[in-house]
């Protein structure tokens, strides 16, 4: 199906010069992961952007160079102090002066006396590049790259490009690999619309590759390059074009008209122990009124944290009832839709509409008898987690689908579904604020609600900062809350402590240390535990004597204890501002006051301060949102670092926005003109789309 002129492109990278096998594990490590688990492909490679460059043009002396900084010196090699033929572990150095009179060590470890005697002779002038550093009041250089000496002339690159690594996989090897990738190449037509080209001063897609991955400059990789423009354009217009295809694809689907009769969704209304809020009743009306047009709905619903999306979900499952179809809600974990199942059942059970729970760990007879009264219609709706859509389960009618925590449901996986033709309305929901950018960028085949107000009643969350050491004054603070009726959230990044991430506290240590000193008020709870497990611990915090859970980020989405008003999150330095938000957003439900304790440890960076600083100053979803794709990036804002699926390779939301605005506008007109994509630049673009993975939109093109 790809066209034979990609081809060169797609080979695996053991097709390339010197990359065998052993390489090719490695390669594997940094480049994304294939669908199939095969070895990567050379375009893998051509995708990978250096994420600095090492600058050896610019010369420092002795006199002016910073402990840890990079630096080009200009030496002449004085003396030489061997390493005991006995001790391994004494180093080689090489002492060495510059025209300042500044001496320092250029230290080597298990080197070969005779290499370093010929590469660094007594006497000799010698250009070298590393780190230096302050050590024994002497600045040292360890293994430094020599440019050029009196013996021989160096070979490296006086800019050169340094990618992500693996232990194994040397800076050279990567580069070759590369550049070698980079000379595979084929003329390929141009899809860019030249007016665009000419107006930003855009290279072609080779020449820009080319100049990324071989730059005389380190603005040469900058976001603001017209090489990194170009890239990111391309970038954005293939996904652009494929979330075009995906809607025009899904709205080509005859949708059944669901109008509804107001019998179920009035008795909700009426259900209800709080007034709905003005972004709630704007929402549901929203998508009442896309499920009684007759076309297919496919809209996005965006709740900040506490906003009541899921509210909104058992409307649009009312009145799909109504309409005689059924509705399956899925959720992203057994934890959260057995959650959503009690709360929204204790409010469906008053008006008529009859609700189940499908999960994978269902004993069978109850599973069986689920899918019996889905097959016959005896329930309106079920909610359960991808298990759903598994081939024997079978719906008598099914008309809505609501697919909770949007972003572990990604792109892909829509354009798999259109492909498929489910012709079901479409309702997909996260409680993740987006900001707009990356709606555009991410769900631009999508309508998008909003929810943007608090509930009635609410209380601002107050959201305070606090250093480790200060552990046990907030131990007592909790005692204290505690003894006074209060049930606190303890959040840690880890299950099991990490020789990697030293002084991140793992969440078996501080439930051993709550133990000691709160007693039986503390529990346990996290992702490896199993359902049971989970199930009992939760409902011993929000129901029984425990008022303490300690937890791993298992309770970020969806946990609803009104009664919680604390939580602490540690190491609070280490998590995005999402997931921060997301976790803040576990209190305040309820019509106490809440508070929030980052309790991180010291000292912090940059990011991180200016990350806790926004926490404490807005409780804004949609204002924290945008700031943490300023701070952090898209990847981790959709999850999709964790998957390992980044969502674009060349493009920088923060820095590209005005080259997504083209793009949008671009594939709107080219399906407007092309819709087949079938002119000359249609073809072009159609290689555009394979180039970038985007293959399921091409077949959406050929389906009609």
């Amino acid at each position: 199906m790809r066209p034979p002129l990609l081809d060169p492109l797609f080979a695996p990278v053991t097709s390339l010069p010197r990359i065998g096998p052993k390489i090719a594990q490695l390669l594997a490590r940094v480049l994304p992961r294939r669908a199939d688990g095969s070895e990567p492909h050379v375009a893998s490679l051509l995708f990978l952007l250096p994420r600095r460059v090492i600058d050896r043009r610019n010369r420092a002396t002795l006199a002016t160079v910073t402990d840890g900084a990079e630096a080009t010196l200009a030496l002449h090699i004085d003396s030489h102090q061997f390493a005991p033929d006995h001790n391994k572990r004494v180093p080689h150095r090489i002492i060495a002066t510059d025209e300042t009179g500044g001496d320092i060590a250029l230290t080597f470890f298990n080197a070969q006396r005779p290499w370093l005697e010929k590469a660094y002779p007594v006497g000799a002038d010698v250009t070298v590049f590393g780190t230096v550093e302050s050590w024994n009041y002497r600045w040292s250089m360890v293994h430094p790259e020599k440019l050029s000496g009196s013996t021989e002339d160096g070979t490296l690159a006086l800019v050169e490009p340094v990618y992500p690594s693996v232990e194994g996989l040397s800076r050279k090897v990567m580069r070759e690999a590369v550049r070698a990738a980079v000379d595979r190449i084929p003329v390929l037509p141009e899809w860019l619309d030249r007016s665009v080209m000419d107006a930003h001063g855009l290279p072609q897609f080779a020449q820009a590759l080319a100049a990324v991955h071989a730059p005389t400059a380190p603005d040469d990789i900058e976001p603001a390059s017209t090489q990194r423009k170009r890239l990111a354009l391309d970038d954005f217009l293939a996904a652009q074009l494929a979330l075009a295809l995906t809607r025009r694809h899904s709205l080509r689907l005859s949708g059944s008209a669901m109008p509804g009769d107001g019998s179920l969704t009035e008795g909700i209304r009426r259900a209800l122990p709080y007034r709905l809020t003005g972004a709630q009743a704007r929402s549901i009306a929203e998508i009442g009124a896309d499920m009684a047009s007759g076309e297919r709905m496919v809209r996005l619903l965006q709740g900040d944290v506490g906003a009541g999306k899921t509210v909104v979900a058992l409307f649009a499952m009312a009145q799909a009832a109504e309409a005689g179809f059924q509705s399956a809600l899925m959720a992203p974990t057994e934890l959260l839709a057995r959650q959503h199942f009690a709360g929204l059942s204790r409010i469906s059970e008053r008006t008529g509409l009859r609700l189940a729970l499908l999960t994978g760990r269902m004993k069978p007879a109850e599973r069986r008898q689920v899918a019996a009264d889905l097959a016959s219609g005896a329930v309106h709706g079920v909610i359960g987690t991808h298990a759903l859509f598994q081939e024997d389960v079978i719906f008598a009618r099914l008309g809505l689908v609501v697919v909770d925590e949007q972003h572990r449901f990604g792109v892909h996986q829509r354009l798999a579904l259109a492909s498929k033709g489910a012709a079901a309305d479409l309702l997909v929901m996260t409680a993740t604020p987006i900001p707009r950018t990356l709606v555009l960028a991410a769900y631009g085949d999508m309508d998008s609600s909003r929810l943007d107000e608090k509930p009635v009643g609410r209380k601002p969350i107050q959201t305070v900062a606090m250093p480790l050491e200060r552990l046990d004054e907030l131990a007592s603070r909790l005692e204290t809350a505690m003894r006074d009726g209060a049930r606190v959230y303890w959040v840690c990044p880890l299950v099991e402590d990490s020789e990697a991430l030293e002084g991140v506290m793992s969440v078996d240590n501080r439930f051993g240390w709550a133990r000691k000193r709160f007693g039986n008020a503390a529990v346990l709870i996290h992702g490896r535990m199993d359902t049971a497990e989970k199930d009992a611990a939760m409902a011993a915090f929000r129901d029984g004597p425990k008022r303490l859970l300690i937890a791993t980020t298992v309770i970020e989405v969806g946990v609803d204890v009104p009664d919680a008003t604390i939580i602490v999150i540690e190491n609070a330095e280490r998590f995005g501002l999402a997931q921060l938000h997301q976790l803040r957003g576990r209190v305040g439900r309820g019509a106490k006051p809440s508070s929030c304790v980052l309790l991180y440890s010291g000292p912090l960076g940059e990011t991180a301060r200016a990350r806790l600083d926004i926490l404490r100053q807005t409780e804004d979803g949609f204002r924290i949102a945008e700031e943490d794709l300023r701070l952090r990036g898209e990847g981790d804002l959709l999850g999709t670092r964790q998957s390992g699926e980044a969502q674009f390779r060349l493009a920088d939301l923060s820095a590209h926005r005005d080259m997504l605005d083209i793009a949008r506008d671009d594939a709107r007109l080219i399906l407007a003109r092309d819709p087949d994509l079938s002119s000359e630049r249609g073809q072009a673009l159609r290689l555009l789309l394979h180039l970038f993975g985007k293959d399921e939109a091409v077949r959406l093109l050929k389906a009609g």
